[in-house]
C-alpha cells in the first residue's frame, strides 16, 4: 500500500525557483537579442535621446519661423514698452541725460536688429554641387559628396554646412562659415541691450515693484515703505512720494493705466533678466570656442581626440588654434585694413576671411602672413 505525505511548507520555495529560472531565462533571452559588443554608456545615451533627435530633425525646421516671430515680438515689445514709461522718465528727470541714453540706446537697437536680421537672412555656406572639391577631406554618409575640412551635415537642414557650429531654431538657419559672426554679435549686443535697459530702469522697476501702493482689492500689508534721503538715511514714504512718481497719474480715471504701467515693468524685469543670464552664458561659451579658434562641434572633437592622444602619451593640438588674438581677428573678419571701430561697434556686411573651403592650419609655411 502506498502512502502518500503531502509538504505544503514546500510550496513557497517551489514557487520562487520556479519564478527565479524564469526571470533568468528571459533576461539571457533578452540580452542575447540586444547583444552590442560596442555598448557603454554613451552609447545607452544616444538610443535614449534618440525620439528627442527624432523630434528635432523633424519639427525644427517646421518651428522655426515661429520662434523668429517669437524673437521679433520680445525685442518689440520691449522697446515699446522703454519708448512708453523709460523716455519719458528720464526726459523729466534730465533732459540731457536722456538725449545721451536714447543714442546709446538706439545704437545698440540697430546693431541687434542687423545682426539678428543678417543672421537669418545670409545663408550658412554650402559646398559646390557637381564639382570637383580638391580641398575634400572626406565623403559625406548622407548627402554622397565631398566635404571640405570643418564642413558638417546638418539634419534639420539635410545639408552639408560650411564650418558648422550648431542650428539655431531662434534664427531659424544653421550658424556656420557665413553668418557666424552675425549670430555672435547679435548675441552679445542682445546682452549689452538688456543690461543697458536693467541699469537704466532699475529706479523705475525699484519704485513700480517696491514703492507704489497696492491696489483697495488687495490684502493690506503690514510696516511701512522706506526710502533714502539726500543725506543717505532711511525715511518713511509718504503719499506725497507717490504722487510725485512718474509712474502713477494723478488725474481722475488714470489708474487703469498706472496699473498696465506697473504690470508691464515687471514683464520688461522678467524678460530683461532671463535674457541677459540665457544670453550672457551662452555668449561666454561661444567667446571661448572663438579663443581657442574652434566651433561647438569641433570643441568635443578636439575633447575626445585630446583624449586620445593622452592615452598614447602623445599631446593634440587644434590645428585652428593661432593664439587667441589672432582667432579673433580671424572670426572678426578684421584684415585688409578693416577696423573694430567700423566693422564690429557699427552694422557690417563684410564677408568672413577665405572661401570656407580651404583653411589655413598651424603647420602651414605662410602662416604669419595670414592674416
Amino acid at each position: 500500500m502506498i502512502t502518500i505525505h503531502w509538504s505544503f511548507s514546500r510550496i513557497p520555495a517551489y514557487l520562487y525557483c520556479l519564478i527565479k529560472s524564469v526571470f533568468q531565462k528571459c533576461v539571457i533571452t533578452l540580452r542575447s537579442l540586444t547583444y552590442n559588443h560596442f555598448m557603454d554608456q554613451s552609447y545607452a545615451a544616444d538610443v535614449c535621446m534618440e525620439p528627442m533627435f527624432w523630434f528635432v530633425d523633424n519639427f525644427t525646421h517646421a518651428i522655426g519661423p515661429v520662434f523668429v516671430v517669437a524673437v521679433v515680438i520680445l525685442t518689440a515689445s520691449v522697446v515699446l514698452i522703454a519708448y512708453w514709461i523709460g523716455i519719458p522718465y528720464w526726459w523729466n528727470r534730465n533732459a540731457i541725460v536722456c538725449i545721451v541714453l536714447v543714442i546709446i540706446g538706439h545704437w545698440i537697437l540697430s546693431n541687434i536688429c542687423f545682426h539678428y536680421y543678417m543672421g537669418v537672412v545670409t545663408p550658412p555656406g554650402y559646398p559646390p554641387q557637381g564639382e570637383l572639391i580638391t580641398e575634400a577631406v572626406s565623403i559625406c554618409k548622407k548627402c554622397i559628396s565631398p566635404k571640405p575640412p570643418r564642413t558638417h551635415h546638418c539634419s534639420v537642414c539635410n545639408k552639408c554646412i560650411l564650418k558648422m557650429d550648431h542650428h539655431c531654431p531662434w534664427l531659424n538657419n544653421c550658424v556656420g562659415y557665413r553668418n557666424h559672426r552675425y549670430f555672435f554679435l547679435y548675441m552679445v549686443y542682445m546682452v549689452v541691450g538688456v543690461l543697458f535697459v536693467i541699469c537704466c530702469g532699475f529706479d523705475i522697476a525699484y519704485t513700480a515693484i517696491f514703492l507704489t501702493p497696492v491696489d483697495s482689492d488687495e490684502p493690506e500689508l503690514e510696516g511701512h515703505a522706506v526710502k533714502f534721503n539726500q543725506t543717505g538715511a532711511l525715511i518713511p514714504v509718504t503719499d506725497a512720494d507717490y504722487l510725485d512718481t512718474s509712474l502713477l497719474d494723478d488725474e481722475p480715471g488714470e489708474e487703469c493705466i498706472s496699473l498696465w504701467r506697473r504690470r508691464a515693468i515687471v514683464y520688461m524685469t522678467l524678460i530683461n533678466c532671463g535674457v541677459f543670464l540665457a544670453l550672457g552664458m551662452l555668449s561666454l561659451w561661444h567667446a571661448q570656442l572663438i579663443s581657442h579658434g574652434e566651433t561647438s562641434i569641433e570643441a568635443n572633437i578636439n575633447k575626445a581626440e585630446t583624449n586620445r592622444m593622452k592615452e598614447l602619451g602623445r599631446t593634440y593640438a587644434n590645428p585652428y588654434n593661432f593664439g587667441r588674438r589672432k582667432n579673433w581677428k580671424i572670426f572678426l573678419g578684421l584684415i585688409q585694413g578693416r577696423s573694430f571701430a567700423r566693422h564690429i561697434l557699427l552694422p557690417s556686411a563684410h564677408e568672413p576671411i577665405g572661401d570656407g573651403l580651404r583653411w589655413h592650419t598651424i603647420h602651414d609655411e605662410m602662416i604669419d602672413e595670414w592674416p
